[in-house]
């Protein structure tokens, strides 16, 4: 083992602009792999936080069968919860947060109709569940926040979806960089393989420094990502909670931690499985 991995380090010293052009490579892929990651994280956490806010209420006409509503409310695909609130329910809530709303409703009567609320299981529910209350008989009018609930999914949507285009494409052009790295170095030993091939090497035994230096590109590129991303991440989120506390900006470590040993861990099998794949292939080519 120590003489594959002697030759692993002499094929990355002796293709250095390879070796420095890979390594920066994946860096920078797992900087926006973390990076992402990170946003993606913020984002669920940000849709969560909606759909515990997100009500969509029915409001019935007078001597609507209100029981029998929320029945069929009950059982409409996407409701997660749903309660039916009487007319003097809503009165008591409105005074409660407007006193003066008691004092009005002294002069012309309560002008709150019985209320059904309903909770949809995601965000995105929402707008089919509002449209399907809105057609049942004795449903006067629905209301759910529609300009600002349908705003924040499509742009959280579009954020998380172009994250992981840009990270597929990312990871397409390391790969094909480490396939070119190792190819560079088994062609600067072609003479030398096919010595060892002669003379009955196999082709473990050929592959292994190769291997070996796929792992180590992986490990230092991983290395070099989080030793940024981490702290860069952490002094964001501290400035974000402090400007702006309304965003619920994910800091804790329990939850941090593992998405990053995932980045580094993804880093390392991107180096194995590049170099692995390259010097089965170039192998074959030279036989």
């Amino acid at each position: 083992m120590t003489y594959h991995f002697r030759q692993a380090l002499l094929a990355m010293r002796g293709n250095l602009t390879a070796t420095l052009g890979t390594l920066t490579t994946m860096t920078l892929t797992l900087l926006m792999l973390g990076g992402v990651l990170l946003l993606t994280l913020n984002v669920n956490r940000t849709l969560e936080g909606l759909e515990s806010q997100v009500e969509v209420a029915a409001f019935l006409e007078s001597g609507a069968n209100g029981a029998a509503l929320l029945g069929q409310v009950e059982g409409l695909p996407g409701v997660r919860e749903a309660r039916l609130v009487s007319s003097e329910a809503v009165l008591a809530e409105m005074t409660r947060d407007y006193p003066s709303t008691a004092e009005a409703a002294g002069l012309v009567g309560n002008p709150f109709p019985d209320t059904l609320r309903v909770r949809v299981g995601r965000v995105e529910d929402s707008r089919p569940v509002a449209e399907a209350v809105a057609k049942l008989p004795g449903v006067e009018d629905v209301e759910y926040g529609a300009g600002y609930v349908d705003q924040a999914v499509r742009t959280l949507t579009t954020v998380r979806a172009a994250g992981y285009g840009l990270v597929a494409l990312l990871f397409a052009g390391t790969l094909l960089s480490i396939l070119n790295a190792v190819r560079v170095a088994m062609y600067a030993r072609r003479k030398e393989i096919s010595v060892m091939r002669l003379l009955g090497a196999t082709r473990g035994f050929i592959r292994t420094p190769h291997v070996i230096e796929g792992v180590l590109l992986g490990t230092l590129s991983s290395v070099l990502a989080l030793s940024v991303l981490a702290p860069g991440y952490l002094a964001l989120a501290e400035r974000v909670a402090t400007f702006a506390p309304v965003f619920p900006v994910v800091r804790d470590l329990d939850t941090l931690l593992p998405l990053l040993g995932a980045v580094a861990m993804l880093g390392i099998l991107t180096g194995l499985a590049g170099s692995l794949f390259a010097t089965r292939r170039y192998l074959r080519e030279l036989e």
